[in-house]
């Protein structure tokens, strides 16, 4: 690498690879010599379907290079020299794109390589390497073969790896290995250096589109439009004997952020039998008693890149013939723990400020923090132990691939994904499973690396795993199960146990607190939460919820002890009947929201009255109808008659939300005489109490105008039976486009809004949330749509709405407060656009209180995620 060329700032012309090889060339690390081709040239040759004119003299040019740096010719049959061809994102995508090694080989250089080198054994050895790579990237032969014959010459040899493989194994391997791709591809691997390295280069470009890298940039929304650069370097090799080695170290603890050392290597090696997990690595306590100087070479070059980029960096080298080389430098996945206290203790050893910390966290690794664990003290047997190589614990049936994890998750069925080693291929199932296990592996092996990036508990390198792909079997220590058995991981310690295990909510860190209590200080956005029962508050509060901004009442109406109740209410024939019935469910209601009121002390509760149709509270089932009918004194026809008369074609559009209210005013009255009885009881008691209630579903202001009137003549009523005032508020959610674009009217009656999203995203999309999954995933595929809207806003269309809303609204009335209450408020992105549009607060669920927390202040500081270096 030219040290007078490109920088770590490149990243976008240069990929991160490029983009750091250069900057590392530039601190005089000993990195091998190389050069980079240009993002701008993919994006050229998936447009164009060829190289861009003047490219093939300017490679030319940079093997030139490489050759004076070298002393070796490319393609010479007596000095060879052998060049890598690597992809090269400008966002990290381990493994997903391919790479090329040993390019430059052929029968003839091989020879040479033998008689430079003094091994013939090891160049056979390489020989065979760069067929099986140039066969399956470039030729598309596909590796199950190539798997196949290593494997029966480990048998015929009775050794365990290939590298005791001995010099007339390798030479029956290279043969076979050109029949396996005559045979699977019709082509024999080119004799020409140039023809591999120009072949090799259109497969690396190629390979930005492959399904693997496709599915990798769909989860972390990585743009389409990017392109790969390309790498070609001078070969080193760690498998030139003992005193050669290929390693990967993190300068911190990737699992758990301590400030030391980890690294993991293995001797006579090369770098893909590293990260495939092919053979289980030594440790980097080994390194320092086996190679005690490229120990303390390590150390020293970890502390500089550390220091120089102001991150914990991931770092690959090898080791030729005792001399050191750093084939790649990037930030380093690390787990959420690890990712935290990173972030706090580069700041306190002031390698980066207070705002860069908070900047730096992903708010994702927030919420996988959250993760259980086992019990303590819960009862188990411990059926195999591997390498605890993503913290947390996960539960769920055991799938052999990853299209049956993405079937199985798609039907809410947790599952573990169980592989020998992951690839790249499986970044779709990795991402859709509770966990993964692998067979082999280390904790810097694919499975370990994807498995932290993901927040995913994750064992590997479990010895005692066998798995039977053909069959469905999997050998767990002595115990011998089928796919779908249920097992449960430990990725803090490695366990595997058969079965379900009790397991326990998270504890916060202290760097875990620390970080949010900085966020705080950045944002400007408040964070309440959506709970509707005091333990959901009081876990939203313990995580720094600002207040409730949704308590949804019918919830509570569900509990087995209510929904009785609830259905006599329905089923009543007038008046008194239903009167009679809200009388029995005024005590139970207040008894929540005094409870509510008690763990909120202080905090504002935002109360929505009823929405849901009522035909929801009735049973559907012949034996339930009849059971109920039996429970109330009534026959079964009148409830199957009242079941009719409810019956609605389009229920999200019928009678519920306010229209219950307005209908049926004695369910407002009701409620309202429950919050505020509760309210008047808890202030006796010293607690500062702030009701807000909220009407659902409004689409016209005389609607909202109704329930007001009638809430504040019950609020009257009951202050004057209690002697006790509470100040409170009425507002409306906005969920109907018709209310958005109205809301200057909605306003003069309102004193707040909430923008209940689920509602408005449906009835502004005409996308119905209980079936548009039958077409969603078509959208996707054929770029229509990008995201889901009930996951991440819609900010073009449902946006537009909102910004409508908050302006209009604000011009009626200027001190209205605005917040979100749909389960767009816990989303990442969402917040962002409601930072922007300025709105007060956003409400989520409790566990994803502390993502809002910390994206409000990115969103507040103008960064919303995290850059990889």
């Amino acid at each position: 690498m030219k040290k007078t060329d490109g920088s770590a700032r490149m990243k976008a012309i240069l990929g991160g690879k490029g983009a750091n090889l250069a900057e590392m060339a530039k601190l005089g690390l000993p990195v091998p010599p190389g050069f980079t081709i240009s993002t701008a040239v993919c994006v050229y040759y998936l447009k164009h379907n060829r190289t861009p004119p003047g490219l093939k003299q300017q490679v030319q040019r940079g093997l030139e290079y490489i050759e004076e740096c070298v002393g070796r010719r490319f393609g010479d049959e007596e000095n060879p020299l052998l060049i890598s061809v690597r992809s090269g994102a400008p966002a990290s995508m381990p493994g997903m794109m391919d790479t090329i090694l040993n390019l430059g080989l052929n029968d003839k250089t091989v020879a040479g390589l033998a008689r430079q080198t003094n091994s013939r054994r090891f160049a056979l050895d390489a020989y065979r390497r760069f067929i099986q790579m140039f066969g399956d990237v470039v030729l598309k032969s596909g590796r199950a073969e190539f798997e196949k014959v290593l494997e029966q010459e480990r048998e015929r040899a009775g050794v365990k790896s290939d590298a005791e493989l001995n010099e007339a194994a390798l030479a029956r391997i290279v043969v076979r290995f050109k029949e396996i791709v005559l045979k699977r591809t019709g082509q024999e691997i080119p004799r020409e250096p140039q023809q591999q390295l120009w072949q090799a280069i259109e497969a690396v470009l190629k390979s930005w589109n492959n399904p693997r890298a496709k599915e990798y940039r769909r989860i972390y929304s990585i743009p389409e439009n990017w392109g790969t650069a390309v790498n070609i370097q001078a070969m080193v090799f760690g498998n030139l004997g003992e005193d050669s080695a290929t390693g990967v170290l993190f300068t911190r603890d990737p699992g758990t952020g301590d400030k030391n050392l980890f690294c993991e290597y293995l001797t006579n090696a090369q770098g893909e039998d590293i990260v495939a997990g092919i053979r289980t690595p030594l440790p980097a306590t080994q390194l320092k008693i086996e190679l005690p100087e490229i120990y303390r070479q390590l150390k020293w070059i970890a502390r500089r890149l550390e220091r120089h980029y102001r991150d914990m960096m991931d770092v690959e080298w090898t080791v030729e013939k005792g001399r050191l080389y750093i084939l790649q430098c990037r930030s380093g996945k690390r787990s959420p723990q690890a990712e935290v206290k990173i972030a706090v203790e580069m700041q306190k050893e002031r390698l980066i400020s207070r705002v860069e910390a908070v900047q730096r966290v992903d708010p994702e690794k927030i919420a996988a923090l959250l993760h259980k664990t086992i019990t303590p003290g819960a009862k188990y047997e411990v059926a195999a132990k591997g390498i605890a190589a993503s913290p947390g614990a996960a539960g769920g049936e055991i799938v052999l691939t990853a299209a049956r994890a993405v079937e199985y998750a798609q039907q809410g069925r947790p599952v573990i994904l169980v592989r020998h080693q992951t690839s790249a291929d499986d970044v779709a199932g990795m991402a859709k499973a509770e966990g993964i296990l692998t067979a082999a592996g280390g904790t810097t092996s694919h499975a370990a690396v994807v498995a932290r990036g993901m927040g995913k508990p994750a064992v590997v390198g479990c010895s005692e795993l066998k798995i039977d792909y053909t069959s469905g079997k999997v050998k767990i220590g002595k115990a011998e199960i089928s796919e779908g058995t249920v097992i449960t991981i430990d990725g803090n310690t490695g366990n595997v146990i058969i079965g379900e295990v009790a397991m326990e909510e998270p504890k916060l860190t202290p760097e875990f607190e620390t970080i949010l209590r900085w966020a705080d200080q950045f944002r400007r956005l408040r964070v309440r939460t959506n709970a509707d029962t005091p333990a959901d508050a009081g876990k939203a509060r313990e995580l720094g919820a600002e207040g409730i901004g949704l308590c949804r009442t019918e919830h509570m109406f569900f509990a087995p002890d209510r929904v009785g109740v609830m259905q006599e209410m329905i089923l009543a024939e007038d008046y008194e009947g239903r009167k009679r019935a809200l009388e029995k469910l005024l005590p139970m209601q207040r008894q929540d929201f005094i409870e509510i009121f008690r763990v909120m002390d202080g905090l504002p509760v935002t109360i929505r009255t009823l929405d849901p149709p009522l035909h929801e509270f009735l049973p559907k089932e012949e034996a339930k109808i009849a059971e109920l009918a039996q429970h109330l004194g009534i026959t079964v026809e009148r409830i199957k008659e009242t079941l009719h008369r409810l019956n609605e074609q389009n229920p999200m559009l019928g009678f519920r939300g306010c229209r219950l209210g307005i209908i049926y005013p004695q369910i407002t009255e009701m409620q309202a005489r429950a919050i505020f009885e509760a309210a008047s009881q808890v202030k006796k008691e010293g607690i500062r109490v702030m009701p807000e209630i909220m009407i659902p579903l409004v689409s016209d202001v005389n609607e909202l105008l109704l329930q007001r009137q009638l809430i504040e003549a019950v609020a009257e009523k009951v202050f004057a039976e209690t002697g006790v005032k509470i100040k409170f508020t009425v507002g409306t959610m906005i969920e109907v486009p018709r209310a958005a674009l109205l809301a200057d009217e909605i306003a003069g009656v309102a004193d707040f809004f909430s923008f209940g999203t689920n509602d408005l995203t449906q009835l502004t999309l005409a996308y119905s949330r209980d079936d548009y999954g039958k077409f969603f995933a078509g959208y996707q595929t054929l770029g229509i749509v990008k995201e889901n809207p009930f996951e991440t806003l819609d900010t073009k269309g449902v946006g537009l709405l909102m910004k409508v809303g908050i302006q209009k609204g604000r011009r009626t009335n200027p001190k209205l407060k605005i917040g979100i209450c749909g389960e767009h408020g816990g989303d990442p992105q969402t917040i962002i656009f409601c930072n922007k549009i300025g709105l007060d607060y956003v409400s989520c669920s409790p566990y994803r209180v502390p993502v809002a927390r910390l994206v409000a202040a990115q969103a507040a500081l103008g960064r919303a995620e995290r850059k990889d270096v």
